[in-house]
């Protein structure tokens, strides 16, 4: 499938495991409605299900933010949804979308946090990745598109090689299996999907210099077309390990030459930190930055 470099509709962070090529898929993929999947984890007031339960929305106001989480956790596949962030002044708010191992020092996370935005500039996505407790592994990338004018699709995708994208849309971040040189990879523990929205005005918008302007409030998020296709734990012990994943299929082991073209233009073109350059942190790379995609 050919990707456009410009494309706006779909983007992906994933982390994946390849092993073969095949069409089994243990969870049927379609869109649920929010309580097929999901629950209500902070503040139920300030979340509201629209359309039949098919789409919810996310409320900040001075009194709470809001967050909901999976029912169930999974380890290895795809989990996505379509999300309209807030419109107009945003600055000091976040929405964030992710998994994790609900563990403390040896934790697994795979984050999008969309940072907000004083109204005309762009979206910043910062994305992090957590193995084995260990972090501090952010990039930020300006988004060429203006998220909260309609829905878009995020999706994170896993597998035993890397934490890539679908043959679909521009990936955002690419996390390789770097084991062999010692660098952790998440696949031992399962993990949740979460999504919460909430005020970080002393870290979000140009460092905290950006304060949130509490005179546009209530802020709203909208997200719908609630997707999981994964290995759920409790579950068949045999699915993650299952060479026939559609996940683990060779489509997955690598990007195509077109969807790399994608994933570098997004990266010169609106990346504006990258942890694997920031000498002040890491005055010698770490290891999993010269592993390319």
């Amino acid at each position: 499938m050919v990707v456009s470099l410009f494309s706006s509709r779909n983007v992906f962070f994933t982390i994946s495991l390849c092993l073969f090529a095949a069409l089994y898929q243990p969870v049927s993929s379609r869109p649920a409605k929010f309580e097929d999947d999901f629950r209500i984890t902070w503040s139920d007031t300030h979340i509201t299900q629209i359309d039949g339960g098919r789409a919810i929305q996310l409320k900040l106001d001075p009194s709470s933010g809001c967050g909901f989480a999976s029912k169930k956790q999974y380890l290895f596949g795809r989990v996505s949804m379509k999300i309209k962030l807030i419109p107009g002044d945003s600055a000091g708010t976040v929405a964030a979308f992710y998994m994790n191992s609900d563990t403390n020092s040896v934790r697994d996370e795979l984050d999008f946090e969309f940072l907000g935005n004083r109204s005309g500039q762009p979206y910043t996505v910062q994305t992090n990745v957590f193995a084995h407790g260990k972090g501090d592994r952010e990039q930020r990338v300006n988004l060429w598109f203006d998220p909260s004018r309609d829905f878009h699709e995020y999706a994170i995708s896993w597998n035993h090689l890397r934490i890539v994208k679908p043959p679909i849309g521009d990936a955002l971040r690419v996390y390789k299996n770097n084991e062999a040189r010692k660098v952790p990879y998440p696949r031992f523990q399962p993990m949740g999907i979460y999504s919460t929205l909430w005020e970080a005005d002393d870290w979000a918008t140009r460092g905290g210099i950006e304060k949130i302007n509490w005179s546009g409030a209530p802020f709203y998020a909208y997200y719908k077309d609630f997707d999981i296709e994964g290995c759920p734990v409790p579950g068949p012990t045999y699915c993650p390990s299952n060479p026939k994943n559609w996940w683990e299929g060779s489509a997955y082991h690598q990007l195509s030459p077109v969807e790399a073209r994608s994933y570098r233009w997004v990266r010169v073109n609106h990346m504006v930190y990258d942890y694997c350059t920031d000498k002040s942190r890491f005055p010698v790379p770490p290891p999993e930055c010269s592993a390319g995609i």
